[in-house]
């Protein structure tokens, strides 16, 4: 059971993207930071405090829209790791899970040469409906945080918001998605309104751009706009667009950082460059711009596409 519960929690958390807790005062003033706090100082302390995280999420789960379910914190002791200076540390974590979704099953028993069959209904293994893993480090700043959401139905904001109250951290992951979220949205809104730019134009930004993060191991503003983007005006323009997405964000991204692999993965998904044309073709680029030609004749509007190799 222990193997079983285990992998069933722990499966949840994929991505590299971390979280740490925040107040609108003190952070003691958030439930579950000062909560976990007391059981990383005491772990005496653990179902008291369990109690008081499960009464939290009670009176956060008000809404009508969110679906009831178990709650299950667990106490991980973590694998003692070499430090700098030689010396060895452990990080426990505190996890917080919650199931929603109930599942029907069936039950088979032999019985003599026949058998008898009950419906059931449990939680499936396959997928932690919502959890948060806080690591037992950088106490100061909001500890250190993993935070999945499987299940948006109905209230979709309760569980980061209201019950665990955290906020993105600022390190690696963070500086390399919000970069490529601000150039995304300047390629495929703000440029086609300043500019005179085609599709084909906006989707040779788009994968010269994601071929940057991918083949670059530090982000440097200066080298990524001089290689992407060229032109003088367009850097200018790219520039104010991301002075103002950072105000209207409230937030401050880095122009010097290390690139996050999977947060460039994540992303990629988004940077597909597709033309549609009318509802007959999509033309799907992925190279080099010059391979492809617009212009129009007597029967319309054409694109040109040259190739070596037909597959």
């Amino acid at each position: 059971m222990k193997e079983l519960l285990g992998n069933y929690f722990m499966s949840a958390f994929k991505s590299e993207e971390q979280f740490q807790f925040y107040s609108d005062s003190y952070l003691v003033n958030n439930p579950v930071y000062s909560s976990v706090s007391e059981i990383f100082e005491d772990k005496a302390k653990f179902q008291w405090e369990s109690e008081n995280i499960a009464k939290h999420l009670f009176n956060a789960a008000e809404n009508p829209r969110v679906q009831a379910g178990e709650l299950f914190v667990v106490y991980f002791e973590g694998e003692p790791i070499n430090t700098e200076d030689g010396a060895q540390k452990q990080i426990d974590s505190i996890g917080i899970f919650k199931t929603e979704k109930r599942e029907s099953f069936l039950k088979i028993f032999p019985k003599n040469e026949t058998f008898d069959i009950e419906r059931d209904q449990g939680i499936s293994l396959s997928k932690i409906d919502k959890a948060a893993l806080i690591y037992n480090n950088d106490k100061e700043s909001g500890y250190i945080l993993s935070v999945v959401d499987n299940n948006k139905n109905g209230d979709m904001y309760y569980w980061f918001e209201d019950f665990l109250k955290v906020k993105q951290r600022d390190d690696e992951y963070f500086h390399t998605q919000e970069t490529l979220t601000v150039y995304k949205d300047f390629i495929t809104q703000k440029l086609p309104e300043e500019f005179e730019v085609s599709k084909a134009d906006q989707a040779d930004f788009l994968n010269k751009s994601i071929n940057f993060f991918k083949e670059k191991e530090e982000f440097k503003y200066d080298d990524f706009v001089n290689e992407v983007l060229q032109d003088e005006s367009v850097i200018e323009s790219f520039s104010n667009f991301k002075s103002d997405y950072e105000q209207d964000m409230q937030i401050s991204i880095s122009e010097d950082f290390p690139i996050n692999t999977q947060a460039v993965k994540k992303q990629q998904r988004h940077f597909k460059s597709i033309i549609k044309l009318d509802k007959n073709f999509h033309i799907y680029i992925h190279g080099d711009r010059q391979m492809i030609e617009t212009g129009q004749d007597e029967k319309g509007k054409f694109y040109r596409l040259y190739f070596e190799q037909e597959k």
